[in-house]
């Protein structure tokens, strides 16, 4: 067996992507395109659209601008390389853009964990606590909100890159998946990973623990105040108001849970690249869809962005 001494230090990686079919790889590309395009028009539209309309000017639309945000973030860290790949012979990436690539990924995917969090304590606010609103979410509350969440992403990020790519990798470079993700990372060093693992699976459990349990004690005081309605309008509206973030909570916090609160040794790295695709790519293209379809503010909001140039135009006639 030849000892570790006579293997060459990896400076770059190879990614085995998400098939070796020249033919799927093409199809691959152009349903991923239009994916990551739908992802861009909405995740940037709604950010825009909340940006420039005064009357989405309100916590819960403030949230739901930096849910666009890192949802833009953490799939454009990964899509665009992938769409490139898709092309390539050769899917090579450096040491360095390896960990950039992955710190970016960690960095933006955690923080929107605290971020879903935050938006379900806003909910449980507006509706629990309505006449107190004002002053629990004011500007200053939801700017720390906000930084907090930024924070945790960026501790996260450090601790997650520090230790991975701390690791030796003297053996085989070539990583079965499409973008540098921890479980075939991991698989790769020739290092002790126990350290990491239990790291990992410390650090993320901490997260998804923390999160999942503010949004479960948000939603059991939302539903309490539900209950407590006498008007069956304000039920329904006040359903129709979480429904939106309860899709997107189970959507997201499914497939990580899977991901990563699992011992690596039941880890399968052709199975898990489909579940990495739904929630790299496909979740934040359906963010956008998810909160504005049954929206009528944001709606509203965007007609009146239509509406405004041919309305100019006509006034100036």
């Amino acid at each position: 067996m030849m000892g570790k001494e006579n293997h060459s230090v990896v400076t770059e990686f190879i990614f085995m992507g998400i098939t070796q079919d020249p033919q799927l790889q093409i199809i691959f590309f152009v349903v991923f395109f239009i994916v990551y395009l739908v992802n861009v028009m909405g995740n940037v539209g709604m950010f825009i659209l909340i940006l420039t309309d005064t009357q989405l000017h309100t916590p819960m639309y403030f949230f739901l601008c930096n849910l666009s945000f890192v949802d833009l973030g953490y799939s454009s860290a990964i899509a665009p390389r992938m769409l490139a790949d898709f092309l390539t012979k050769h899917k090579v990436i450096s040491f360095s853009s390896c960990a950039t690539q992955f710190a970016f990924f960690v960095g933006f995917v955690d923080a929107e964990c605290y971020i879903l969090a935050v938006m379900a304590y806003d909910r449980f606010v507006a509706i629990g606590r309505p006449l107190h609103y004002s002053t629990l979410m004011s500007r200053k509350v939801c700017l720390a909100l906000m930084l907090g969440s930024y924070l945790a992403g960026t501790v996260s990020l450090v601790v997650h890159t520090s230790l991975t790519f701390s690791l030796n990798y003297c053996g085989s470079n070539i990583i079965n998946h499409f973008f540098c993700e921890i479980p075939p990372l991991l698989a790769l060093s020739c290092s002790d990973t126990y350290i990491s693992e239990i790291v990992l699976f410390s650090l993320c459990g901490f997260i998804e623990f923390s999160t999942i349990l503010i949004i479960f004690i948000s939603y059991a005081f939302i539903l309490i105040a539900i209950i407590r309605m006498r008007s069956a309008e304000g039920r329904l509206k006040a359903f129709s108001t979480c429904g939106s973030h309860l899709t997107g909570v189970t959507l997201f916090y499914g497939t990580v849970m899977f991901m990563y609160l699992r011992p690596t040794s039941s880890y399968s790295l052709d199975q898990d690249k489909w579940a990495s695709v739904f929630y790299t790519i496909i979740i934040p293209m359906l963010n956008p869809l998810i909160y504005s379809l049954r929206n009528k503010d944001v709606k509203s909001a965007f007609k009146k962005l239509i509406g405004k140039r041919p309305q100019n135009m006509f006034s100036q006639r």
